[in-house]
């Protein structure tokens, strides 16, 4: 029978984790951009990529996380550097450009990324640090957390090459409301029905349900296709994080730049705390689950769900359903 861990108050707080700081590890920011349309190069990625990587001589796990959408990768630097300094080689594709795909496209892209980091990736990373394809964890935020879903539930018309360790969703939206959703469809509305066999947590906000103001028609992550409902569909092991008071953009960089940075900040409801807050929090809960099940680690993730309070933002909830 799985048992059900879920925040509570501690007689004793426990000591905050290290988690929620940046890591030891030194790091570097590598952009690898595709060939021009004219040009053929089999040894370029297919998308452009955006690579956080440590510099230390070694073997590390590795990440990829999927935008959200009509959002830049370098949106997350900030939070693709925290998870890396932990000892993660972190890797954001730019899955289109300035005109969005339908959701089987980016799907799609998202596979043939994966496909190439598996052939593709070594030659792009400092020399002695070597990639760790069996521990390999699949992450997306908004729709882009959506698509991972997607990928890991084998929808994508590209066969993957690479087995996902671990899924991370970083507040999954499936479209507008239940009644118009983003193709695929993948919410069942049924428990426990994703037909996964990973272990999965996801990370919501608390105020990505609401409307940005009276003027907007539409909260950017509407409850019946947020974070709620893909937990709701997840097996054990599962986790579920809620950053009560903060929103469906404010884990991405402060300011991001031209236009649709500035879009990002405005048409979300957002938090008035610190955005670096809302960051270290989330960067904290990858890392953690990222220990827990990729390194065999798991003391971080049993401190935050016992004692959510060592989060540098409010989670409420906090649960973790074990297998």
């Amino acid at each position: 029978m799985a048992l059900v861990e879920k925040s509570k108050s501690a007689a004793q707080p426990l000591l905050a984790t290290s988690v929620f700081d940046k890591g030891n590890f030194p790091f570097k920011c590598i952009t690898e951009e595709t060939p021009c349309s004219s040009c053929f190069d089999s040894s370029a990625p297919p998308k452009p990529l955006l690579i956080v990587t440590p510099t230390v001589t070694g073997t590390y796990p590795v990440i990829v996380l999927l935008h959200g959408f009509y959002l830049r990768n370098y949106f997350y630097q900030d939070l693709l550097q925290h998870i890396a300094s932990h000892g993660f080689v972190a890797v954001a594709p730019q899955l289109y450009g300035y005109v969005p795909s339908t959701g089987p496209e980016e799907i799609d892209s998202g596979a043939k990324v994966i496909n190439w980091l598996a052939k593709g990736l070594q030659s792009l990373l400092p020399e002695n640090v070597v990639p760790d394809f069996t521990k390999f964890a699949l992450s997306g935020h908004s729709r882009g957390g959506k698509a991972a879903f997607a990928l890991a539930l084998g929808l994508a018309k590209t066969a993957l090459s690479l087995k996902f360790s671990v899924l991370i969703g970083i507040d999954p939206v499936a479209g507008a409301n239940q009644h118009c959703r983003t193709n695929p469809h993948i919410l069942t509305y049924e428990p426990q029905s994703f037909n996964l066999s990973i272990p999965v947590t996801v990370i919501g906000t608390g105020l990505g349900p609401e409307k940005k103001n009276a003027c907007m028609s539409q909260p950017c992550a509407p409850d019946g296709v947020n974070h709620k409902e893909f937990f709701y569909e997840c097996k054990p092991p599962c986790a579920h994080f809620v950053v009560k008071d903060y929103g469906h953009m404010d884990m991405l960089d402060d300011d991001p730049p031209g236009l649709v940075g500035a879009l990002s900040g405005c048409l979300c409801k957002n938090g008035t705390g610190p955005k670096e807050l809302m960051r270290k929090t989330v960067g904290g809960i990858v890392v953690a689950f990222l220990k827990a099940y990729l390194n065999g680690e798991d003391e971080d993730l049993v401190a935050i769900v016992e004692d959510p309070a060592v989060s540098p933002a409010k989670l409420e909830p906090a649960e973790f359903i074990r297998a």
